[in-house]
Parts: C-alpha cells; sequence; structure tokens
C-alpha cells in the first residue's frame, strides 16, 4: 500500500446524543467498567522459548521492548515439546468457551464496580472479531449470566479493533431511549484463537502483538422509574461520535481464509500506522467541530492499544505528550493488542489513577479495518 492512498477518505457524519429533540438535555453516563483476562500470561521471551523460536527476524519483532506480557490460551504440546497446531474447529471452541467465559466475568465485575445487579441489564451489546458463531455471544452470555429473557441484543461481529466504540454508540444510544435503564457492551477477544503458526514474517506479527481479554461498561442516562440511571453516578457523559473511514485502504488490516492452511488468518499492512496517523487529526477536528473546545482543551486521551507504531503516529500527528497515552502504552505493555476491547483496558485505568475532575472532557479513540477510526467525547 502507497503513500497514495491517504488522501482518499470518506467521513462519516460525527453523531451527536440524543437524536431525540425532545431529549437533547439527556446524555448517557458511562457509569463503569470491568475487565477480565485468561489465567495464564506469558513474557515475549517465554513465548519464544515455548514455540521454539529461533529465526532472529522474528525475534526482534517479538523482542521489540513495546510489549512485555500477554495473556493467551496456549495449545497443550505436542510430541515435539511445542505447542500443537489447532485445527479451525478447535479454534472456533476456543473462541465461544473461553470468550463466554471471560465475558461473563467482564460483566460481572462491572456491575459490581456500579451496583447494579444481573436484572438490571435492559441491553446487552457484544462485540468481537476473533471468531465466529450464532446465534452470537449475546445468546450465549444471557444463558450463562442467567440475563432476563426479554434482554435487548446486540452483536457486532467482524469490525475488528475499532469495533468497541460502535458498540458504545448503540448501547449509548439505547440507554438514552430508555432513561434510568442500563445497557451494557462487552468486548471478548480470544486472539489466540485467530493465530496461524507457519514461521512466516506475516504471521509473526500478528502472533507477536495480540493478547486475549474481555473489557465491559455499563451505560445509563439520566431520569426513568429505573433504578440504576445516570442521577450522581460517578462517569463521563457521552456527547458526540465521529468516524472516518479510508475505503482504498480497505485490505490494509483483514481476516480472511487461509487456503494454505485451511484456517483464518490475520494480517496487517506495514503501512498501516502512518495511514492511520494521517487522519487522526481530521476526525478529531470533526469531533470538535461546533462543541467550542480545541485539542489542547482535551485533558483525557484513551487511544486504542494498536502497537508502538500506530501509537506513536497518532501521538505525532495530535501533537500529544507520551503522558497522554500513557495508559494507552501501558495496557499495551501489559497485555498486547486486545483488539476491541483495548481501549476499556486504558479508560479503566485512568479512572483507577484519580486525576479526573469535573468538568474534564476526554476523547476516546479507536482504530481497525476498513480503515477505520471511531471517537467519542466525553465530559466527566
Amino acid at each position: 500500500m502507497s503513500q497514495a492512498l491517504l488522501p482518499s477518505v470518506v467521513d462519516v457524519p460525527e453523531t451527536d446524543l440524543p437524536a431525540d429533540p425532545e431529549q437533547s438535555t439527556i446524555k448517557p453516563k458511562i457509569i463503569g467498567s470491568g475487565v477480565a483476562v485468561p489465567e495464564n500470561s506469558y513474557s515475549q521471551q517465554e513465548i519464544l522459548e515455548r514455540f521454539q523460536i529461533t529465526d532472529e527476524r522474528v525475534r526482534s519483532v517479538f523482542l521489540s521492548g513495546s510489549i512485555e506480557r500477554r495473556h493467551l490460551v496456549l495449545p497443550p504440546d505436542g510430541p515435539d515439546g511445542t505447542p500443537r497446531i489447532e485445527v479451525q474447529g478447535e479454534l472456533l471452541a476456543k473462541h465461544r468457551t473461553h470468550g463466554v467465559r471471560m465475558a461473563a466475568e467482564a460483566v460481572r465485575t462491572c456491575l459490581e464496580r456500579v451496583g447494579a445487579d444481573l436484572s438490571d441489564v435492559g441491553y446487552l451489546c457484544c462485540v468481537t472479531s476473533t471468531g465466529f458463531l450464532t446465534p452470537g455471544f449475546s445468546a450465549f452470555l444471557i444463558k450463562e449470566l442467567g440475563l432476563r429473557h426479554h434482554t435487548g441484543r446486540l452483536d457486532v461481529v467482524g469490525m475488528g479493533c475499532n469495533a468497541g466504540l460502535n458498540g458504545l454508540t448503540a448501547v449509548s444510544g439505547w440507554a438514552t431511549a430508555h432513561p434510568g435503564k442500563l445497557a451494557v457492551m462487552v468486548c471478548a477477544e480470544v486472539c489466540s484463537a485467530a493465530y496461524v503458526f507457519d514461521g512466516t514474517m506475516r504471521s509473526s506479527v500478528v502472533n507477536s502483538l495480540f493478547g486475549d481479554g474481555a473489557a465491559a461498561v455499563a451505560v445509563s442516562a439520566p431520569g426513568g422509574d429505573g433504578t440504576h440511571g445516570a442521577e450522581g453516578a460517578a462517569g463521563p457523559e457521552v456527547l458526540k461520535f465521529a468516524s472516518c473511514i479510508i475505503p482504498d485502504a480497505v485490505d490494509a488490516m483483514r481476516y480472511d481464509w487461509d487456503e494454505e492452511h485451511g484456517r483464518f488468518s490475520f494480517f496487517l499492512d506495514r503501512d498501516i500506522p502512518y495511514v492511520v496517523g494521517a487522519h487522526a487529526e481530521t476526525v478529531v477536528n470533526r469531533l470538535l467541530d461546533r462543541t467550542g473546545l480545541r485539542r489542547s482543551d482535551i485533558a483525557h486521551w484513551v487511544v486504542h492499544s494498536g502497537g508502538k507504531k500506530v501509537i506513536d503516529s497518532v501521538r505525532v500527528n495530535l501533537g500529544l505528550s507520551r503522558y497522554d497515552v500513557r495508559h494507552t502504552t501501558g495496557v499495551l505493555r501489559d497485555y498486547g493488542n486486545l483488539s476491541s476491547g483495548s481501549f476499556i483496558f486504558s479508560y479503566q485505568r485512568l479512572v483507577d489513577e484519580g486525576l479526573v475532575a469535573t468538568g474534564d472532557h476526554g476523547v476516546l479513540m479507536t482504530m481497525g479495518p476498513g480503515s477505520t477510526i471511531e471517537t467519542a467525547l466525553v465530559r466527566f
């Protein structure tokens, strides 16, 4: 992919919440979050040793320094002492089994943090890109958690690392239309169910980057007769969304069928950090348009942990400091790229840090296939 792709972009109209003019003063709030990861974590060196990787080019990718540990569900060792190769059916089973388990844990943790019960959930949105199943994570999760059978549900499948904010758009809209009721979004990504181990640089870049994890957020709007409205609840109001898609880079990040290996395989173009970075300013400017805010007024930046080069490119193009993206780089260091749920891990670290002040504005940003940049403006 060449830099000639950079000017071609489609700006999706920004979305102010809520859409209903009669409820123009109602703003949904993110009132809590929760995360979950597999039990086992590995340093990059341990993964290299486990798979007996000696190729110095591959080793240099793993040991670049931006990632220290990742939580993964690795297969058991085969006769040669290295993890055995899983067939596609096993990978899909892993996606379902561990995805549902992590999603359930993240949702429970999230609800505990906001003092809500499972019976309070009125709407559930599940986001994933590391496998496919029908009737979707939401149906299996409703059964697993024992949620009410009339819980509204939505599954966002295959959109990639940006999809967490697409899901947040949906739950924010539902919460706005149902004041006082509780909506939950959970991103469940079993990235180890999307790995191909063939020793190529293409696969090695992917295998060195992604980790397994799930993250959930609870969203509610003030008003109504619900018991978990947002009045007095801690957490930011969701003010606005803005999107940007670069159609000419639609193949730059993709998850497609690999005939040679008989399974799905993820591909990352080496130029994607620069494509994303080149369009970051455009979408942020659209997000802040008509708000009276400038980039310098944004106190908190929660950016997807897409990889060191992606983070650096976004940071440089937006004029951000290393401190601005400290939680983004911290999550990358400790967990790797967690796909759609990465930004929630960073968001939770920001909140738990205790430095957010009332009235502070923040920007949430995710990037993924399409190529796509999603953003949200929030006010604490």
